[in-house]
């Protein structure tokens, strides 16, 4: 209990300094030191580094899919397929509400995986936005509410399976459902959180729902200056090309077909991203693109161009596994359970999951944890087994759309080409909302499903 309280208070610490400091990656990687220290003692150092290499060795699957797809578009982008693309979409979303609308249908589309789904729209819809004179914020906004939330509400997503096999393992599901997936689609209508923040988007994208808080000021910011991105951001976008060149649309939609389609039928993004790359090799080279060795030294020019976000997960997920040893997770969990009833039950699911999600940037690392522990409960207290489950979800879903190192905000910055915290100071008041909104909702759900 005293190490969790002590876990807590390093998260707080690492949040309030990462936002006054602008600097995530380096407050992690101090704050999984100190934590170390707590746990270790004298051999802290030796202790650390290990879990360090753990993190990095137990996370080479993520290091391809962001490496690989940084390579990928490097070499679309030298093809200048994604200038063709712009082009013909920029006729097409001529508005900027036709531009935010044209992403949010997308990210609805590109439903498979959420890193698919902002890798791949946030390549293709950057320069469109710059034209239109849209702050990046707004971008990276939109990817990160249609990335979880979408890929939650629909079976045939990587979230799905995951949260389908978990719930299905306990009896308490598994003696009501047929199938994983039945269970499943039970609980997605009243997965409150996911829906909401379609919803909030999708009124944002129309001009109704207003520009708060530092969005607003992103807004301002373009007005003023004509900067569609701040000064912190700059240094995440001084190879980008103005988007004026000509180019040919199939350059990158073929490749981009490729990856969502063999993605989709082999369950692997890894695989769908080699496969893409293998034939944009195959169609550029023959055509005299690009050579060879030109294409060579993009793939490995691209993959290192993530080498800022490798950082910044790695620091993240080994905050996660100090955190996770100091036992935070089960010190959360100790102090809300005594004040649990039948009816509040489902709402507390909700928000002590998004909060650990949030404090430890691991939607399904705490998912996994908790759904083991939640669902006996609520089957002991008489809680609705149905709605605890979509909680569950919505907690998780919540709490990765909200945690500023959290996988799905970082990828939706690197893809929106701006500064971390530029993304997620700008989107916490619409997912501050969301939740408020989620949690009245799950309240009142408790209280009439008993």
């Amino acid at each position: 209990m005293q190490t969790g309280f002590i876990a807590v208070l390093i998260v707080f610490a690492v949040i309030v300094a990462a936002v006054l400091s602008k600097r995530c990656t380096e407050c992690l990687l101090l704050g999984s030191i100190v934590g170390a220290a707590v746990l270790y003692g004298k051999d802290f150092l030796t202790q650390w580094v290990e879990v360090l290499m753990g993190v990095v060795g137990d996370n080479a699957w993520l290091w391809l899919v962001c490496g690989l797809f940084g390579s990928m578009i490097a070499v679309l982008t030298a093809s200048k397929g994604t200038f063709g693309f712009s082009k013909v979409i920029g006729k097409i979303c001529n508005t900027t509400r036709k531009t935010m609308f044209a992403t949010y249908i997308m990210g609805i589309l590109i439903f498979i995986d959420d890193y698919l789904n902002v890798l791949s729209i946030g390549t293709c819809m950057k320069g469109l936005y710059d034209k239109r004179k849209l702050p990046r914020e707004a971008l990276a906004f939109i990817l990160d509410s249609t990335g979880a939330p979408v890929c939650v509400l629909l079976p045939v997503s990587t979230w799905a399976v995951f949260y389908a096999q978990l719930f299905m393992e306990q009896t308490a599901v598994s003696s009501r459902f047929s199938s994983p997936m039945s269970a499943y689609l039970s609980a997605v209508p009243f997965c409150f959180y996911p829906i909401i923040a379609l919803i909030i988007v999708a009124l944002f994208c129309a001009g109704i729902f207003p520009k708060l808080g530092f969005m607003k000021k992103a807004y301002q910011r373009v007005e003023e200056t004509g900067k569609v991105y701040s000064d912190a951001s700059r240094k995440y976008n001084m190879n980008e090309s103005n988007g004026d060149e000509d180019g040919n649309i199939w350059n990158f939609v073929i490749p981009m077909l490729v990856l969502v389609i063999v993605s989709f039928v082999t369950d692997e993004i890894l695989i769908g991203v080699i496969s893409a790359l293998a034939l944009c090799l195959v169609m550029y080279v023959p055509r005299k693109l690009m050579s060879v060795e030109e294409f060579f030294n993009l793939t490995v020019s691209g993959f290192g161009s993530m080498l800022s976000i490798f950082f910044l997960l790695t620091a993240c997920f080994t905050l996660q596994e100090i955190t996770a040893a100091l036992g935070m997770t089960d010190f959360i969990i100790d102090i809300a359970m005594p004040y649990l009833t039948p009816a509040l039950f489902p709402v507390a699911c909700f928000l002590l999951l998004g909060v650990l999600a949030f404090a430890t940037g691991s939607d399904w690392g705490m998912s996994a944890v908790v759904i083991p522990i939640f669902i006996p409960l609520a089957q002991a207290l008489g809680a609705n087994i149905v709605l605890t489950m979509a909680a569950i979800i919505s907690g998780g879903a919540f709490g990765s759309h909200a945690c500023f190192y959290a996988d799905a905000t970082v990828l939706s910055s690197q893809s929106s080409g701006i500064d971390n915290l530029d993304h997620a100071m700008s989107q916490l008041p619409y997912v501050g909302i969301a939740a408020g909104i989620a949690s009245i909702c799950f309240f009142i759900s408790g209280n009439l499903m008993l």
